[in-house]
């Protein structure tokens, strides 16, 4: 049923690697920058396009599904059978995961392959902050799944949560870049910590732990939510 969803293949499949091809293909974005410490654009924003996939999967595609699956009382079918929610948010998380999984490979692969991008330094420690950030992209997903009745209400107030989580990422504005301040307020929240723990990644180091820790934090309530509120009709 997944493969049978252009609109979601496109998307978070995709989308991230060619908006990476996009932004690679302006000769400024492959020139050093002293205020990101002398990376290019186009390095900071591979981090971007990845935690991008996982927005798109976990935030736009996952929580219409669920949502439809209400609507057309097939979640009301379920209920009458032993299946819990938790199985059947953990089957949409597990699948929308793999999916977001398969996109930010395939943006490290292009932007290795086209514009020179180095892989991550600290392989194990990339894999460990890119498992966290895919668990609390699919957990805040849940939770709009959640609460919302319908697939209107989903796409609604998943297109809310949607553009300030990219501007946490760094979409607009890679978080290196930002303010103090405002570089302390997105890192707080998941795919800020997401994104600084993947650059440290990157460059060799260990995630720190506060990054780790805001992921683990955010993951674990946001599911404890979802499945607290989460009905079958």
């Amino acid at each position: 049923m997944f493969r049978r969803e252009p609109g979601s293949l496109f998307w978070i499949l995709a989308f991230p690697t060619v908006l990476l091809a996009v932004l690679g293909s302006v000769p400024s974005f492959r020139e050093a920058q002293d205020d990101l410490g002398g990376i290019r654009l186009v390095d900071a924003y591979v981090p971007v396009t990845v935690l991008l996939s996982m927005i798109m999967s976990g935030i736009q595609a996952m929580p219409p599904v669920i949502t439809g699956y209400r609507e057309r009382g097939i979640l009301r079918r379920m209920s009458a059978t032993p299946v819990r929610p938790a199985a059947v948010l953990g089957a949409q998380m597990g699948l929308h995961g793999a999916a977001a999984l398969g996109s930010a490979l395939l943006s490290l692969t292009v932007g290795r392959a086209v514009f020179d991008v180095a892989l991550p330094r600290q392989i194990f420690g990339y894999a460990v902050a890119l498992v966290l950030a895919t668990a609390s992209a699919l957990a805040l997903g849940a939770l709009v799944s959640a609460l919302s009745r319908t697939s209107k209400a989903a796409t609604a107030v998943g297109s809310a949560v949607f553009f300030p989580m990219m501007f946490s990422a760094g979409v607009w504005l890679p978080v290196q870049a930002m303010p103090d301040t405002l570089a302390q307020i997105v890192e707080a929240l998941p795919f800020g910590a997401a994104a600084e723990a993947l650059n440290q990644a990157a460059a060799g180091d260990w995630p720190g732990p506060v990054h780790l820790g805001v992921l683990v934090l955010w993951t674990a309530v946001l599911t404890a939510a979802a499945a607290r509120w989460f009905r079958w009709e």
